[in-house]
């Protein structure tokens, strides 16, 4: 697996991390909408505590992630590594495990815990068990060896890979919004480092996901997801993309319940 494939594929981890701080109104809507003419979001705030998720999204879930669209605003004079190779998983549909648990319950392993109601506490995403099962799904048991979340900071996870490399993520920014016709919609800004080739490389992406309870249970959650790709300042082509993205994918994300 090529480091240019590694990082467009752990691009998605981003919906499974999360935050609190609230968008202004309407805002992170208009961003879906908007696809693909997508600009830096100007409303977040410093990412702080950990994403507390709706009632309605608790217990463990198989998620069936397709993509379904992608863009590469500033083609062909900036294309991000591995934008093209994409372009042969569209409409290709990878399925992975995760779970949302009480914050004070322990996450660790790759056993399946029962739905645990209780609303005393927050309901978070296992981001260790959710990331890993998310980045084998695409790169393979083999590939990924382990998901390691900063025990001082939710905001901070790595993936260990193959060769002694590894997939840094730091989460920056973020926002949520809970829309009239029921919808929950976050949007977070983070760093991306890959470490194992001959010098790390680094990226900025975001990730704006709006999630949606249906009446049924297959599936009884739709997300509409897009992930944007933007230079860092280190990149010799950030003052010509200045807040554009340089490459935006867009996934359906379909939750079916697990005992």
């Amino acid at each position: 697996m090529t480091k240019k494939a590694i990082l467009s594929i752990c691009l998605v981890f981003l919906f499974l991390l999360g935050w609190n701080d609230h968008a202004i109104a309407g805002e992170l809507s208009e961003h879906l909408a908007n696809f693909p003419q997508w600009k830096k979001l100007t409303s977040v705030q410093t990412a702080t505590g950990d994403l507390v998720y709706p009632e309605w999204m608790a217990g463990n879930w198989e998620v069936k992630s397709t993509l379904v669209d992608l863009a590469a605003p500033l083609a062909p004079n900036i294309v991000t590594p591995g934008f093209e190779g994409n372009r042969q998983e569209l409409n290709k549909p990878v399925s992975f495990l995760v779970r949302f648990i009480p914050s004070k319950i322990p996450s660790s392993g790759l056993k399946i815990i029962p739905k645990i109601n209780n609303h005393s506490k927050d309901l978070v995403a296992d981001r260790a068990f959710n990331s890993l099962n998310l980045a084998r799904a695409y790169l393979g048991d083999e590939t990924v060896l382990t998901v390691k979340v900063d025990p001082d900071s939710p905001n901070r996870q790595i993936t260990f890979l193959r060769g002694e490399r590894q997939l840094i993520s730091i989460v920056t920014a973020r926002a949520t919004e809970n829309t009239p016709e029921g919808k929950f919609i976050t949007s977070e800004l983070f760093q991306q480092i890959f470490k194992g080739g001959s010098r790390p490389y680094l990226n900025s992406v975001e990730s704006t996901t709006a999630y949606h309870q249906l009446s049924t249970n297959n599936p009884a959650i739709e997300a509409d997801q897009v992930t944007a790709v933007y230079l860092s300042p280190q990149d010799p082509d950030y003052f010509q993309a200045v807040s554009q993205p340089v490459a935006l994918y867009r996934y359906r994300l379909e939750f079916y319940p697990q005992k």
